[in-house]
């Protein structure tokens, strides 16, 4: 129903922006949680929903997937146990069960309500349109909407998620939907059209996050479009028309300093700020003019195949044009056209190679610190090539082998960090997932035009051909698969995984392609995504030559009875009716997931009500000091695996004159990170005024797991300094003491020899 597809479709854009604007990057802990304990427990109540309600008998498709999703998924929070960094792992083992939960409810409402695919790339598509506008809002009004000094000094767009990769990558993805939502023959007119305002505002959001990967995947996706669609040249149509509005007020940006130069004064970025926004307020009206005209004047009579191919050719002819513009352009640079091809590619594998600025000329740009952070993480994977050095544990594992004092959490590259993190069996259970979603993926977007086929005689299985008509549907399941291919070409050489904004979307996206299964077969010989193609077949043969469901080699399409016709009667089998049964089993089920997603809400939950507890702790220790105590106690009770929660309690008890328990509650932290310099260096610094002797042993560890660190080394020449000094004073005092026993023993030796020559005189 339109009024249902509405609201879901609302309702996916609001949960989608809830996650983009409450979490932004993924790297605050607070927000983190509470998006985690959100979209757990949603999603463990519509899987309950779902397994009750599903019809009986229904063909459960993507389980493989969900399982090995959750399988590295316990993987990731049995690291804890050899993790060099467990607390933080057991947080990323919080992150993965919000992830499960999202995939497994994708996959879940593909079985009970497979018409909502709609709902899904409709709300993809509305998501993404309100968070980049609001990305460009922040360089229109930044007196008004910028967030941080940070925001403010780059030229580049990085809110709402603080990282302008993760913007790009948003804008990457959206476009894909607004392919879709352009080229679709099914729909209103009007929503058609405003996928033309739509992609300029992709393509103008993308530019100006000046980001190289996003804009990579973009390319990657809209050819896997080109590859897989039919519904081409409408989709080209969209995509040229978009980015050629999208040009001038990309080309305007670019040119004035105030807006792609960084630390420009607020005045003047306001300033230009506010002509930029009258740019795009005209580059949207256009396009949705444009866009109307097309949907309302353009479409009423389908091309004739000769016009189709010469579009084709041209569209083609343009293509090879770039690409020679392109080759001429490096024949004629200085080191000529395989030179700068050699070149590049050195650059891009150096790991000291010059970080591009952050202004427009980044995007022409090879040279990247990615490099850097793979050989970091090659290196981490060297000393533990089984399991990793854990989930998460990149950061404090690389700081060992890092030649620059540069603060990086992740490792750029989904490949190299899960080989950092979790070895070979995580790589391999990664793969599996992969291999398992890929045929899952390949059954509903029938990719090959193929299908398993059982023959009667003799009895076998068949790997068949199968013409399947391109529906609605279809062309929507393809526009999922092309999401998906953005987002896995990005997290290739980014971390946008950690972004639950963008990793939400890839994640509706794949689950709902695992679980959809095989479609409806259509009629064949109709438009491209026409409504015609989802009415049932009046013939599967390819010997039926019937003249509504016949294909033409030319490829043109052909005559079909109106919609509201009713197809020519054929006596057949009466479909029997799939009854809802709700038996104990799917009781039990029901409530064993909503069991399992309380519990793991109370585990995601468990590390920021430490925090809390802490944090709470540091506010009494003047106040009260006993129950400063009691609350740092309970935050090491409720994530025994903080080593911060054990600063914070040892710092208390220290407050409180428990001198030797605050040092065993250090000691205990370096028991439980070994590897983590942060646990050596807390402790130096402890025993580095009453224990110097100590502290050098102690702090030469913490230099030693952190070479380029300024605290740990500036720590350590202290302790020496100071160890020096006590050894110094120590040495006087035993020189003197010395002195005196020698002073006193000659003493002793006149007064005896003067007693013996007395007597014997």
């Amino acid at each position: 129903m339109p009024g249902t597809t509405t609201l879901a479709t609302l309702a996916v854009a609001g949960l989608l922006c809830f996650a983009t604007f409450l979490a932004g990057g993924g790297l605050n802990l607070a927000p983190m949680t509470t998006i985690e304990l959100v979209f757990t427990l949603i999603a463990g109540a519509l899987v309950a929903v779902v397994i009750a309600l599903a019809p009986a008998g229904i063909r459960l498709y993507g389980l493989w997937s969900i399982g090995l999703l959750l399988a590295f998924t316990a993987l990731t929070g049995l690291s804890v146990v050899w993790s060099v960094a467990p607390d933080t792992s057991w947080q990323d083992a919080g992150r993965m069960l919000a992830y499960s939960g999202v995939f497994a409810t994708a996959v879940a409402l593909a079985w009970l309500v497979p018409a909502g695919w709609r709902a899904l790339l409709g709300g993809i598509v509305l998501a993404a349109v309100v968070v980049c506008a609001y990305a460009l809002l922040t360089k229109v009004l930044p007196n008004e909407l910028a967030v941080s000094r940070e925001a403010s000094f780059y030229a580049r767009l990085q809110e709402p998620y603080g990282y302008w990769n993760a913007i790009g990558l948003t804008a990457a993805m959206g476009a894909i939907g607004c392919l879709w939502l352009g080229a679709r023959r099914a729909g209103h007119a009007l929503l058609t059209a405003m996928a033309y305002p739509a992609m300029g505002l992709m393509i103008v959001t993308l530019m100006l996050a000046y980001s190289r990967g996003a804009l990579v995947a973009l390319v990657v996706g809209a050819i896997a479009w080109m590859c897989i669609v039919p519904l081409r040249l409408r989709a080209a149509r969209v995509l040229l028309v978009g980015g050629a509005c999208a040009a001038p007020v990309v080309g305007w940006d670019f040119s004035r300093h105030a807006l792609s130069s960084e630390g420009i004064s607020l005045v003047a970025r306001t300033s230009a700020g506010h002509q930029l926004g009258v740019l795009i307020g005209a580059m949207l009206l256009v396009l949705t003019l444009v866009g109307i005209a097309i949907g309302f004047f353009g479409d009423r009579r389908a091309p004739s195949a000769g016009a189709r191919r010469a579009a084709g050719i041209t569209l083609a002819s343009l293509l090879v044009l770039v690409l020679l513009a392109g080759a001429g352009g490096l024949a004629a640079s200085r080191r000529g056209l395989t030179g700068t091809i050699s070149h590049d590619l050195s650059s891009l594998a150096n790991p000291n190679a010059t970080v591009p600025k952050n202004t427009p000329g980044r995007l022409t740009a090879v040279g990247s610190v990615r490099a850097r952070y793979w050989k970091e993480a090659l290196e981490v994977f060297e000393a533990h090539p089984a399991l990793g050095a854990g989930a998460a544990g990149y950061g404090t594992a690389r700081l060992r082998y890092r030649t620059q004092n540069l603060d990086v959490r992740q490792a750029h590259g989904y490949v190299v960090q899960t080989l950092a993190d979790l070895g070979i069996v995580g790589s391999a259970i990664s793969l599996a997932l992969l291999i398992a979603w890929m045929v899952a993926a390949g059954r509903s977007t029938h990719l090959l035009d193929r299908r398993w086929r059982a023959k009667r005689s003799p009895p076998s299985v068949a790997w068949r051909k199968e013409p399947i008509a391109y529906t609605p549907e279809r062309i929507g399941m393809l526009a999922m698969l092309c999401i998906v291919i953005v987002f896995g070409v990005h997290s290739f050489a980014d971390w946008t995984w950690y972004v639950p904004g963008d990793a939400f979307v890839a994640l509706m996206c794949a689950g709902w392609l695992a679980g959809r299964g095989p479609l409806p077969a259509g009629r064949l010989g109709v438009p491209a995504g026409s409504p015609a193609a989802a009415l049932p077949l009046d013939a599967l043969a390819s010997n039926q030559s019937s003249e509504s469901t016949a294909v033409p080699l030319s490829g043109e399409p052909v005559a079909l009875p109106a919609q509201d016709a009713s197809p020519p009667h054929r006596p057949s089998a009466p479909v029997p009716v799939r009854e809802r049964t709700l038996g104990p089993l799917r009781i039990g089920v029901a409530i064993a997931i909503v069991a399992g997603a309380l519990l793991a809400a109370w585990t995601e939950w468990q590390p920021q009500r430490s925090v809390e507890a802490s944090e709470q702790a540091v506010a009494l220790i003047r106040q009260n000091p006993q129950a400063a105590l009691r609350a740092a106690q309970a935050g090491v009770e409720r994530d025994s695996l903080s080593a911060v929660a054990l600063f914070r309690l040892s710092a208390v008890e220290h407050a409180i004159g428990e001198s030797a328990l605050a040092r065993a509650t250090l000691q205990k932290a370096v028991q439980m990170q070994p590897s983590n310099p942060e646990t050596w260096l807390t402790l130096g610094e402890y025993d580095l005024k009453d224990n110097p002797r100590a502290a050098v042993g102690e702090l030469r560890a913490a230099v030693y797991l952190n070479p380029e660190s300024i605290a740990a080394q500036n720590a350590y020449v202290q302790a020496l300094r100071t160890s020096m000094q006590a050894n110094a004073a120590q040495s006087r005092t035993s020189l003197t003491g010395h002195a005196g026993v020698a002073l006193r023993t000659s003493r002793t030796g006149i007064i005896v020899r003067n007693a013996n020559q007395n007597r014997l005189r």
